[in-house]
This record gives C-alpha cells, sequence and structure tokens, in this order.
C-alpha cells in the first residue's frame, strides 16, 4: 500500500526507518521459534523488495540488521540458528546482486562490525555461534547458481575474518592485564584490515585509547596520524584532497 512512499530518496525516509524498526522490535524481544520463522521470513521479503534501503546511501540499516541477525545465529534452538544462518546467507547473495555481483563490501563491513559489538553485548563465539559459520559457508559452497562468480569465495573470507576476531578477541581478554601484549594483538588485528580502511580505522581508534590510557601519548599520537594518512588517502581517490598519505611525511617517515 505504501510502496511509492517507503521508496522515496532511494528508501532513505523516516517512513522506512519506522517500518524497518517494527520488523527490528520483533528480534529485540524474546520471541518462541515458530514466530521468528515468520519473522526471518517477513524479513527476507522486507530485503528482497527494498534492497536499496540496505545497501546504498546510509548503512544504518544494513548495521541494525546485521547486528540483530548474528544474534539470533547465536540462539539456543538449532532451528533458529539455521533459519537466521539461511537470511544472513540471503541477505549477503542480495547485496552481491545490488553490486552488479562485484563484492559485498557493505554487508561485509558491517558483520564484521556487529561481530565487535556483540562479542562486547552478548558474549558470542562458542561452538553455537561456530556451527551457524558453518552453516553460511555451506550454503555458499551448495549454490549453484553463484558457482561461476566470486560470491562464494568472499563469503568464506567473511567467515574466515568472524573468526580471525573472534580469535583476536579471546586471546585479548587472556592479556587484558598486559597492556603491550594486548597492543601487539589489536595491531596485528588492524593490519589485517589494510584492504579495509574503516575497520583499519576502528582497530586503530581502539588502539590509541589503550595507549593514551597507559600514559603512551607518542604512540597514541602515531595511531592518530595513521588514521588521518588513511583519511587523506581516500579523499585523494575521490578527487577530493590532493596530497593523499605523504601529506604527513614531515610528521613521521612511519606513515609510509
Amino acid at each position: 500500500t505504501f510502496q511509492r512512499q517507503l521508496q522515496q530518496s532511494d528508501c532513505q525516509n523516516v517512513l522506512m526507518k519506522k517500518v524497518f524498526d517494527t520488523h527490528m522490535l520483533f528480534l529485540q524481544i524474546n520471541q518462541s521459534a515458530a514466530a521468528l520463522k515468520h519473522i526471518f521470513a517477513a524479513l527476507r521479503l522486507f530485503v528482497g523488495k527494498f534492497p536499496s534501503a540496505f545497501f546504498q546511501g546510509q548503512a544504518d540499516l544494513c548495521g541494525s540488521l546485521c547486528y540483530e541477525i548474528l544474534k539470533c545465529c547465536n540462539h539456543r534452538s538449532r532451528s533458529t540458528q539455521t533459519e537466521a544462518s539461511a537470511l544472513l546467507y540471503f541477505f549477503m547473495r542480495k547485496n552481491f546482486e545490488f553490486n552488479k555481483q562485484k563484492s559485498i563490501v557493505r554487508s561485509h563491513l558491517q558483520l564484521i562490525k556487529a561481530v565487535s559489538q556483540l562479542i562486547a553485548d552478548a558474549g558470542i563465539g562458542g561452538s553455537r555461534f561456530q556451527h551457524s559459520l558453518a552453516i553460511i559457508n555451506n550454503f555458499a559452497n551448495g549454490d549453484k547458481q553463484m558457482k561461476n562468480v566470486n560470491f562464494p569465495a568472499e563469503v568464506k573470507d567473511l567467515t574466515k575474518r568472524i573468526r580471525t576476531v573472534l580469535m583476536a578477541t579471546a586471546q585479548m581478554k587472556e592479556h587484558e592485564k598486559d597492556p603491550e601484549m594486548l597492543v601487539d594483538l589489536q595491531y596485528s588485528l588492524a593490519n589485517s584490515y589494510a584492504s579495509t580502511p574503516e575497520l583499519r580505522r576502528t582497530w586503530l581508534e581502539s588502539m590509541a585509547k589503550i595507549h593514551a590510557r597507559n600514559g603512551d601519548l607518542s604512540e597514541a599520537a602515531m595511531c592518530y596520524i595513521h588514521i588521518a594518512a588513511l583519511i587523506a588517502e581516500y579523499l585523494k581517490r575521490k578527487g577530493l584532497f590532493s596530497m593523499g598519505w605523504p601529506a604527513f611525511l614531515n610528521i613521521t617517515p612511519n606513515i609510509k
């Protein structure tokens, strides 16, 4: 009935946000496994009908949906885990199709961010969550329509990176009283995202906070310089800034 209004401004409008938030409420309040099955079906229809709400413009709706579905991937019920994994796979597939079969950059980024949040909020990472990651990989392996494109490889890369984040976070918990070891682990995690500037920035900011907390101000400054250089390089490639990262060479040669 309200499709025309929902599609205004490429689905970036107040009504879309209200309809989406109503869908999300069903996942935020505890439901029976039977109800969840219908909620997942409704979300599949919703994403299928309004993909630009998730894969274009602001990433807020995409991030919120990734967070809630991942939470369901850690559910006690095996059937709910499978349903949530299937929805997540469908969501990534839609992202790939929306991007003209080039990549799943947005869902990849938002899922990694959601994993980082859920580690703190819900303690994910145990056998239930690992089981869901295995289900998603199986979907990618068995999807005949996607056999000749790089989508299955992108899905496997994402699940591998999620496992890396989970492992690194578990190690960080072990070393939280050893600031140097903690920062070392964060540094290796930041480096694993050299190709994804937004996530690299997230981890570098996290490192800077630890350094500042320990009174290591020059190290914290180095993190912020690297963040600034990342942004400068991004702006240069967008044609909005002429110098890129070399703008910071006179502060530190380490910027290379």
